[in-house]
């Protein structure tokens, strides 16, 4: 697949200091050399991955896919224009914007990510004693949680299809799964989603999604987070059924909720996956609490909606 990863995402928030705050308690490295108006983090094996900037309210601005060549620049830029919409092209770059979630996409030649693997956790099973003798491995993790790379980001769309078309036709993602009428989950790497978009009423960003070795780093990062601020919890701890990755989600000040995740479908070869229709609550979650009802609709969606009205 010529396009290998999400590089990186600029967020637009009100306050960046508590923002950023938020971001370095969460495990991203802040990097040096930027203002009260302007910070920068890294993951371990994304680099720089995340920028804050001032915004009135909360919105992801731009939103960053990596590409091998100038050859997949050619090719995304002649699918865009086909749309019909404005591409900005330069040497190593091409940039454009979809109306219908208000984000600006930055794609981009790039390095792909190369992953040096964790040790396996080794678990004890009915009938497999895998390590006699001795406590688990995450049970002496002393350390703090550091997310691996930016994993995905789900988007609201006032048209969903038109969004759909702009990334699926123009920027060249595919589908893995549909929520029919709803929301699409969308790749350009081999994992199951890097964009979800949904309909809503307004266009604003759901959540990011930062990837963490195993299941227990979910669970010690959100606890670390909540130990710090219990208001931030939003959702969790459990495990979808579209992506099949264990989750926990939280809310930063702004009123961004992201997420830990691990253990996402990987889809290494396109003829062997087949897109699924989901419905119901399966197309939330395959176990854990209930979705709270601000997850569904947040509870600052009223206030997005007059703000994007007015301006």
């Amino acid at each position: 697949m010529p396009m290998h990863r999400l590089t990186a995402i600029t967020l637009g928030v009100p306050d960046v200091v508590a923002t950023a705050a938020y971001y370095t308690d969460f495990g991203l490295t802040p990097l040096p050399g930027f203002g009260v108006d302007t910070q920068r983090f890294s993951t371990v094996d994304g680099r720089e991955q995340l920028t804050l900037k001032y915004a009135p309210r909360r919105q992801l601005l731009d939103l960053g896919i990596g590409v091998d060549d100038p050859d997949d620049l050619d090719r995304v830029a002649d699918s865009l224009q086909k749309l019909g919409v404005v591409v900005e092209r330069s040497t190593a770059s091409v940039d454009s914007s979809d109306p219908g979630t208000g984000v600006r996409v930055h794609v981009e030649i790039a390095p792909r990510i190369a992953s040096e693997p964790s040790p396996a956790p080794a678990y004890n099973r009915p009938g497999e004693v895998t390590r006699p003798g001795r406590r688990a491995d995450a049970v002496l993790r002393d350390g703090p949680v550091r997310p691996r790379k930016l994993g995905h980001v789900v988007l609201g769309s006032t048209d969903q299809e038109s969004s759909q078309r702009f990334f699926t036709e123009g920027i060249g993602l595919k589908i893995s799964d549909t929520v029919p009428g709803v929301a699409a989950f969308l790749r350009c790497s081999t994992d199951h989603h890097n964009v979800l978009v949904q309909s809503a009423p307004v266009a604003f960003l759901h959540h990011t999604s930062w990837q963490v070795d195993d299941v227990d780093e979910v669970g010690r990062g959100a606890t670390a987070m909540l130990e710090a601020d219990p208001e931030r919890h939003v959702w969790g701890l459990g495990r979808h059924a579209i992506g099949s990755n264990f989750f926990w989600y939280l809310k930063d000040p702004a009123g961004n909720f992201s997420e830990y995740y691990s253990d996402i479908d990987c889809i290494v070869d396109d003829a062997l996956w087949t897109p699924g229709a989901w419905e119901g609550i399966r197309s939330l979650y395959q176990w854990g609490p209930p979705p709270p009802p601000s997850f569904l609709n947040p509870d600052d969606l009223a206030a997005l909606m007059t703000g994007a009205h007015s301006s």
